[in-house]
């Protein structure tokens, strides 16, 4: 790109338009800013446009290069697919009466030579979750063998009927492809009131889930039942607890503890993961003795200050979580972040040396830098964060990540073992 792309916006009736007498901006904490031309790349495959309601879409005149408003439409921002991360959010002017997004991620976007593009990197060269990569007939068939193998596995029907056939989970998707990593809902109960949780919503809350959360306590057997044939037969194979259909892992650690010891009875292949807040350091020492083998905790923030008012946690706190990657590290184990990327946020002074001393302070293996899904002046409202401070820029402060720590691994995806003991940059998804 040698210009910024043209501002787009929407009438409403799902039809979105250019408007050549601006150009785009991007948002940064609560700031519009030009985009720089070399970080704009097209629309990958899989993503989303989104029409905002109730949004006026900032641009730049393209004779005064002034900042003014999009009268002639709402707001559109995209949704990026996984393995991009998004360098800037959409900006945009709220009216009073807009109603809260719902959680989904809202990069911004433009229009320029026929073609859309949005401001990213890819951060991953995993292909687990590209669209082109899925096969619905496939699924189809994996589906019915699979509930047919398991009639009476509601773990399988779980992920059958709602993750796959339902809500579309990439992850599950895949299982019913019987490859890669296999997800395992495990706890219908949390330890955290996530502001943005995607699985349980109050009901007097402006937004609503996107999913449905797991509603029994799965059994050891449920568990080791399909996931033993999985490790055995599954190219690259992973099982993963820790869901975004369900609660807190944690929570049944008993369980998982029992199932891995089990699984590890029948197969010594593939990898062992937990997607988890990390609060129970005690727990997850617990799974490492029995046979897990890596980590991922989620986190918005690398400052306590931060997590905590997203997180609400019950009965832990931020040094659990940092304390539960150390743990880990100690067995040998694989730690990863699941960072939440917020533009004006993740990339500020003050979050950027709060990052290199979770960094230094637990061994961390790997971040995931994943794009947050969530309404970004409801978030900031809820978090009570008026001023985000100084900020270098996503893609800048990546860089300055990978110059400081060359060994850190940076991606979007659960690595299987074979990339963790040997070649990570290994292209095995093809």
């Amino acid at each position: 790109m040698k210009q910024s792309p043209y501002i787009l916006y929407s009438d409403g009736d799902g039809n979105i338009f250019e408007d050549t007498s601006l150009y785009v901006t991007g948002r940064s904490g609560w700031d519009a800013l030009p985009v720089p031309a070399d970080e704009w790349i097209e629309l990958p495959q899989g993503g989303t446009l989104y029409e905002l309601p109730g949004r006026r879409g900032i641009g730049i005149d393209v004779n005064t290069s002034e900042m003014r408003l999009c009268e002639k439409g709402w707001a559109v921002a995209a949704f990026i697919p996984p393995a991009y991360t998004g360098l800037y959010l959409a900006a945009y002017e709220t009216l009073s009466d807009a109603p809260t997004l719902p959680l989904f991620c809202y990069t911004t976007a433009g229009w320029f030579d026929e073609k859309f593009y949005v401001p990213a990197v890819r951060i991953e060269n995993d292909i687990r979750q590209e669209s082109s990569g899925f096969d619905d007939e496939k699924i189809q068939v994996g589906v019915k063998q699979f509930l047919s193998a398991y009639k009476h596995n509601r773990l399988v029907q779980h992920l059958a009927q709602n993750c796959c056939l339902t809500y579309h989970c990439p992850a599950a998707r895949n299982y019913f492809m019987g490859r890669w990593e296999c997800p395992i809902p495990s706890s219908p109960a949390c330890n955290a009131n996530c502001i943005g949780c995607i699985s349980f919503q109050p009901t007097d809350e402006t937004i609503v889930s996107t999913q449905d959360r797991l509603t029994f306590k799965p059994t050891r057997e449920e568990i080791v039942e399909y996931t033993v044939p999985h490790l055995e037969t599954a190219p690259y194979p992973i099982i993963s607890f820790g869901q975004g259909c369900e609660g807190e892992p944690l929570l049944m650690w008993e369980t998982i503890r029992d199932s891995i010891i089990e699984i590890r009875k029948h197969t010594q292949k593939g990898s062992i993961n937990i997607n988890t807040n990390g609060s129970k350091p005690d727990a997850v020492k617990a799974l490492c003795e029995a046979g897990l083998n890596s980590i991922r905790v989620s986190t918005n923030s690398a400052r306590e200050k931060i997590y905590t008012p997203y997180y609400r946690p019950n009965n832990y706190s931020f040094n659990d979580i940092v304390e539960s990657l150390k743990v880990v590290n100690s067995f040998g184990g694989w730690t990863s972040i699941n960072y939440f990327v917020f533009p004006g946020m993740t990339d500020s002074i003050e979050e950027y040396e709060a990052l290199r001393k979770l960094i230094k302070e637990t061994g961390l293996r790997m971040i995931q830098w994943r794009n947050f899904n969530i309404d970004p002046d409801w978030y900031l409202g809820k978090i009570g964060v008026a001023e985000t401070g100084e900020c270098m820029g996503i893609k800048q402060m990546i860089e300055l990540i990978r110059e400081e720590f060359p060994d850190l691994k940076f991606g979007y995806f659960n690595p299987s073992i074979e990339r963790i003991k040997g070649n990570f940059e290994m292209d095995f998804a093809h």
